[in-house]
Order: structure tokens, then sequence, then C-alpha cells
């Protein structure tokens, strides 16, 4: 299995084609906890991070926006694989 970082760097040259559950490992990787699961929505809260981060499952694959909106929390918030 690769590693978080490599999977960190796949999903940031390669946004659209990203897999659900890699999605999810990176984002628990930076502090991420799933705090519900509504139909297909996954919810995501971090402590510091007031924003929440909604996943959604498409036949095992994560939406390219929301893979981008995670990206884009870990740049504002300057976060770090823990």
């Amino acid at each position: 299995m690769p590693s978080i970082e490599n999977e960190f760097n796949g999903i940031t040259n390669n946004p659209r084609d990203v897999r659900f559950r890699t999605l999810q490992r990176v984002a628990e990787a930076f502090g991420f906890e799933l705090k519900r699961v509504r139909g297909s929505h996954h919810i995501y809260q971090r402590p510091g991070v007031p924003e929440p981060l909604n996943l959604q499952n498409v036949r095992g694959k994560a939406k390219p926006y929301q893979v981008r909106q995670l990206l884009a929390l870990v740049a504002k918030y300057r976060l770090e694989i823990r």
C-alpha cells in the first residue's frame, strides 16, 4: 500500500481520478474525523478548522471538487500529516 505522503502527492497531481477510500485516508491523516454520514455525504471535521469537509462516494470515486476542497483546506490552514 502506498504511503499517505505518496497518496497525497497523487491526489495533488490528479484530483480527477481519486478513489473515495484514498481520499478518506488522506483526510484522516490530516486530522479530520468522521462526524456523521447522511446518505452518501460523509461529514468530516477537524479541531482548529471551522469549515466542515463533505465527501461523497460516487461508485467508489471521490468528486473532483471535493478533492480540491480538501487540498484548499490543507493549504489554507497549513495542515500537516499527523
